[in-house]
């Protein structure tokens, strides 16, 4: 039978509060020197400059001028919901910007960070204590998941902190539930896990389980089905009190490509790289490695997998040390069971919905927590064997250091002569011999601590937190600061970018889209103006959809190269925005204009030059709204070579099927016609596309064309947008290349009209011939309506369910009391 955990009786409240300060004392001194250094804003490198601080400022605005519905500055356009919901709209950090000027926004960045850091040192503490009896290993706890290696690599990806954050508490919550018998807490820790962050919550609910199921199974706690159904009964409501911001942002991404890849023949049992399970070891025995810079494994194909979770000053030591105690209980199960999941790929996936369209570990920090929880078990137990522990840590750190930095590799000869070798297989020999050194003289000052003060519980909590801080400290000052200065992006941004709008010179770069390829990721939103660049990757599903079928990738960001130049008249693309300062070399491919200077898309022309940025007009603009003469199927588009489908974006208008049959009188679809094209020989069909040819003098003709026949005015609004057509023909279909959505609603001439989904993933509606047409277009958060009706419901029942909680305990209390003194008045009778 397992240990019984017994009823938890809060004291020392103080020590949560000392260990909330030195985080956030720690975490201001790691930081704060970069800010400085910085001139006040504090940037990193890679995702951190060109996501987290332009979306924060972006959506800051929105929510401030109440636009919280339809995003035209993310991507083409999207749902401001589902796109940000996973970054920061749930974020309470994000809220508290908003009481602030935007231009002060990016100045809160790092204060943010430094915020966060000291709220997970708090909220580990507080599941912690109840597992130790010397409050102060808590404390060495609460500081040791703060400042773990997951948590310094993942200051890259400014909004992961914010699970770290919850996932201590909901465990502490659910600790509460079973053990103290405490309802309530747990539905709001649910409902508050979930709408901090959707995708971090489907690891958290299945480690909850297997957390549940452990205790449970090894008798930690005394299985009562009357109180699972209340778990499950908080559970439900909870988690239906989401409904307002999980309902709208489930549907805004169904249909995104990267949610369907699930897991599939022997790559869902054993790793593709076998790099990985070396990564997935040496994560926790050395300090943490950089996003996009792999240092140990350069070929596990893991940039972005947040694989690391290494404990400063302990390493696997404490781990190991508390494994080798003879006393199995939930713990030592709990992380072996976890282990097996990180080694095998269709269990880790389990973390993140069963999606393999990439390896992440991104859940590690549950993992991180327990082995937190394992060492301070082991630090307060005086009969753990420090010297084993040591042994086995030092062996295979020393080993895998001796073994990755002394392998021979093999280095091809580029001139097809012998190859040649060298020494060491990592990537990087400077951080990789640093990561090396730091993790061995943090294990060696870890033995001196435990020889000198081991006997002495206050002295040993002391010295190890004192030690795990310096570790922290100057690990993390060498891995950010390697971050900071290694970043190609912080100067422009810095100079040429951030609150730099102003300096741009041209009146109506608000109202129309703009090209800023090869420039900084994002910069459109960093100046708050349309572009057909993002980089995001939960943007309308219909822009993905869209690009697919024009044969141009789009995973994580929108990026169509030179090449697609009849992709910009049709998004009505205005201007073109090229960095001058990196466009010193013409041999690759940051220049807009080649050696001879001439521009490397056909019909744009120099205007201007403003902020470093050299800025081209497209002179085959269309403006937004425009209707077309010419209708082809989605049957007949797909004939044409995906390189040319971006120039064939401008010659018509590409419908379904049904959609041609549906507007016949205008598409000039009959059955006879199309009847060769829908037989069992398809190529029979002579289609108008088989005549196209794509070039410069063929694109300047169809986009004249397109022009001559657009809005006169197009506009958005907090609502969606507006437009203005003078129809001098018959009836057409008007089309706008917004991304399609069910959230979009459509009047002409305040009549509604149906929404056609053209060209796979724009937008269309039906204009009445000879008249002129004020169209609008009305939009309303798929779910958001349904969602706000759930979350009522669920908090009407979360408070009936307090209430009965309350009159029970009430009830139970005057019953204990009477039956008390009936026993006290039967004493005094005898």
């Amino acid at each position: 039978m397992g240990d019984r955990i017994q009823r938890f009786k809060p004291r020392n409240g103080h020590f949560f509060l000392f260990t909330f300060l030195v985080g956030l004392i720690t975490a201001a001194a790691l930081f704060i020197p970069f800010i400085v250094y910085q001139g006040g804003v504090f940037y990193y490198y890679g995702d951190f400059n060109v996501q987290e601080i332009p979306f924060y400022q972006m959506l800051h605005s929105s929510v401030k001028s109440g636009e919280l519905g339809w995003n035209h500055l993310t991507d083409l356009g999207s749902d401001t919901i589902s796109s940000y919901s996973f970054y920061l709209l749930g974020s309470p950090f994000f809220w508290l910007t908003i009481p602030f000027d935007n231009d002060f926004v990016p100045n809160l960045i790092g204060p943010l960070l430094i915020l966060k850091f000291a709220c997970a040192s708090g909220a580990a503490y507080l599941f912690l204590q109840r597992y130790v009896k010397y409050k102060p290993f808590a404390v060495l706890g609460g500081l040791l998941y703060a400042f773990s290696g997951f948590s310094i690599y993942n200051v890259f990806f400014f909004h992961f902190h914010e699970p770290m954050i919850m996932f201590p508490l909901l465990l502490a919550a659910l600790d509460c539930f079973l053990y103290d018998k405490r309802r309530g807490l747990f539905a709001v820790a649910v409902f508050a896990a979930c709408v901090v962050n959707y995708y971090f919550f489907v690891g958290q609910v299945l480690f909850v389980v297997m957390y549940y199921l452990m205790v449970t199974l090894t008798k930690t706690y005394k299985f009562k089905i009357t109180e699972f159904l209340l778990l499950a009964l908080e559970v439900a409501i909870g988690f239906a009190a989401t409904a307002f911001i999980l309902l709208p942002s489930v549907l805004g991404l169904m249909g995104n490509p990267r949610l369907d890849t699930f897991p599939k023949d022997w790559n869902a049992l054993v790793h593709d790289k076998p790099q990985r399970y070396w990564l997935s070891v040496l994560a926790f025995f050395f300090p943490a490695d950089m996003p996009a810079m792999p240092t140990f494994t350069p070929e596990s194909n893991c940039k972005w997998a947040s694989v690391a979770g290494w404990l400063p000053l302990f390493g696997m030591t404490g781990v190991i040390a508390y494994l080798q105690l003879k006393k199995r209980d939930w713990i030592k199960k709990l992380i072996c069971l976890l282990i097996l999941f990180a080694m095998v790929p269709v269990l880790n996936s389990m973390f993140q919905m069963l999606n393999t369209s990439i390896y992440y570990a991104r859940w590690y920090y549950m993992l991180v927590l327990l082995f937190v929880l394992a060492t301070i078990r082991a630090v307060e137990n005086r009969r753990t064997n420090w010297k084993r522990a040591l042994i086995w840590s030092s062996c295979i750190t020393l080993g895998a250091t001796l073994l990755i930095g002394l392998m021979p590799k093999t280095v091809e000869s580029e001139t097809g002569g012998e190859d040649s070798y060298t020494i060491g297989v990592q990537a990087d020999n400077a951080r990789f011999w640093a990561y090396a050194l730091a993790a061995m003289i943090c294990l060696l000052g870890f033995a001196l601590i435990i020889k000198k003060f081991g006997k002495n519980r206050f002295e040993l909590v002391t010295a190890s937190t004192i030690a795990v801080l310096v570790a922290a400290l100057l690990t993390s000052y060498f891995i950010i600061g390697t971050g900071v200065l290694s970043s190609s992006t912080t100067s422009t941004i810095r100079k040429d970018i951030i609150n730099s709008r102003s300096d741009i010179e041209i009146d109506d770069l608000e109202t129309e889209r703009s090209d800023f390829y090869k420039c900084v990721d994002n910069t459109a939103m960093y100046w708050k103006v349309q572009s057909i660049n993002c980089f995001q990757s939960s943007v309308s599903p219909s822009i993905m959809q869209f690009y697919e079928k024009i044969g141009i990738k789009r995973d994580v960001a929108s990026r169509p190269d030179f090449s697609a130049y009849g992709l910009r008249p049709f998004l009505s693309t205005k201007y073109y925005f090229d960095y001058s300062l990196d466009n010193g070399d013409y041999t690759i491919d940051k220049s807009f204009v080649d050696n001879k200077g001439v521009t490397k898309m056909p019909g744009w022309k120099f205007i201007k030059s403003n902020n470093n940025f050299d800025i081209y007009l497209d002179e085959n603009y269309i403006p937004m709204g425009y209707c077309f003469d010419s209708y082809i199927t989605e049957e007949e588009f797909e004939r044409i070579r995906e390189k040319d489908r971006p120039q064939a974006l401008v010659n018509a208008m590409v419908l379904s099927h049904e959609q041609m049959k549906k507007y016949s009188s205008i598409t000039g679809y009959t059955d006879e016609k199309y009847a060769a094209l829908y037989s069992q020989n398809p190529g029979r069909f002579k289609s108008v596309v088989d005549n196209y040819s794509f070039g410069t003098p063929q694109l300047e003709q169809a986009c004249n064309k397109l022009k001559a026949d657009c809005c006169s005015s197009f506009e958005y609004t907090k609502e969606g947008f507006t437009a203005k057509y003078e129809n001098k023909g018959g009836e057409k279909l008007m089309f706008f290349t917004v991304p399609y959505s069910e959230g979009f609603t459509a009047e002409v001439n305040g009549e509604a009209v149906e929404v056609e989904k053209a060209d796979y993933g724009f937008m269309a509606v039906k204009v009445p011939a000879k008249s002129s047409c004020d169209i609008v277009f009305k939009y309303r958060t798929p779910g958001l309506d349904l969602g706000i009706k759930i979350t009522l419901c669920a908090a009407a029942a979360f408070a009936l369910y307090m209430l009965v909680v309350l009159i029970t305990a009430v009830v139970k209390r005057v019953l204990r009391k009477r039956k008390n003194n009936i026993r006290e008045n039967w004493r005094d009778i005898k």
